[in-house]
């Protein structure tokens, strides 16, 4: 057995050879730059910790700090005809669905889901922006009639997240019959009394704007968060005019009326009871709300007898 190159140099390798490190440790910020470990990014609901910019979230991480406990059930969303116009540009259309799918795990840009938040009973729609752009096809459009149906069926309010670059170009006039197909889903709650509230993310854009994403009672967005149909460099090439700083985002909609909140990411949880809870005519949710424990019935402990008394008895 040779010593030195069974033992010693093996172990030299190990001491100065290069470790690998996962690629996916680190995010960088888009807005700041800053370089962001995974966990405390995760820990923070992927808002930057330096400059608070809202980075994306898809809807499984949404939901997990969303409900009570990270507890929600999925409801179960009709499957829409693959491939309805054969389309094909650079791709098939079933390759780049493959390819999303793969990419996210997800079937489709939406899931649907029930639960409670703040003990409140809801219905929740989010959209994933990693999946085509969370773009609105006919499953977009299935999965807002379901949370509807759901939402009607066990007198829920719904509550939708947003997050779009509009309609899916892949299914064309079919993408787009799922506008009015979606605000006759929004019609069901109103005329079940319903709230219906909706939570515009970065961005929201297109047909989804112009359908859906504004007929709730209530808007709320996230901060700095792109609302609109048409974008900024669309209009400015249109109209040949500088727009105003800030034109379209979540603040500027906010000073004109088109909004109601622009909420922080972490207290989107607490706004939205607040407002559920008072939609829907219940009393204000309790900070740390627990059951109440049990009453157990006490039996009376007589009082020991005075030594006096007891020698005056005697």
């Amino acid at each position: 057995m040779n010593w030195i190159s069974n033992y010693v140099r093996p172990r030299i390798n190990s001491l100065f050879s290069r470790r690998e490190v996962p690629e996916n440790l680190w995010t960088k910020c888009n807005k700041c730059g800053t370089m962001l470990f995974h966990r405390e990014l995760a820990e923070n609901l992927n808002v930057c910790t330096s400059c608070d910019h809202h980075m994306a979230i898809t809807p499984r991480e949404r939901f997990g700090a969303l409900f009570d406990g990270g507890i929600f059930t999925e409801v179960e969303v009709p499957a829409p005809v693959d491939d309805p116009l054969s389309f094909k540009d650079q791709k098939k259309y079933p390759d780049r669905m493959k390819t999303a799918r793969k990419g996210t795990g997800e079937r489709e840009a939406m899931l649907v889901a029930e639960g409670e938040i703040g003990r409140t009973p809801i219905v929740a729609a989010a959209q994933d922006f990693s999946f085509m752009g969370g773009s609105m096809g006919m499953y977009v459009g299935n999965a807002i009639i379901a949370a509807a149906e759901r939402a009607v069926q066990t007198r829920r309010p719904l509550v939708l997240f947003s997050a779009a670059g509009g309609a899916r170009m892949q299914e064309g006039i079919l993408s787009l019959m799922q506008m009015p197909r979606t605000t006759v889903a929004v019609q069901m709650l109103k005329e079940a009394g319903l709230p219906y509230i909706v939570v515009l993310t970065h961005p929201t854009t297109g047909g989804v704007t112009a359908s859906y994403a504004m007929l709730g009672d209530v808007h709320i967005a996230e901060p700095n968060a792109l609302i609109c149909f048409a974008g900024p460099r669309v209009i400015e090439q249109t109209i040949r005019e500088k727009l105003p700083e800030g034109f379209q985002r979540a603040e500027y909609l906010l000073d004109h009326g088109m909004l109601d909140r622009v909420t922080h990411r972490r207290d989107m949880k607490d706004e939205l009871v607040t407002i559920l809870r008072m939609l829907t005519g219940q009393p204000p949710a309790v900070k740390g709300d627990l059951p109440a424990p049990e009453m157990v019935e006490e039996t009376p402990v007589e009082a020991p007898a005075d030594p006096a008394e007891k020698a005056e008895k005697a």
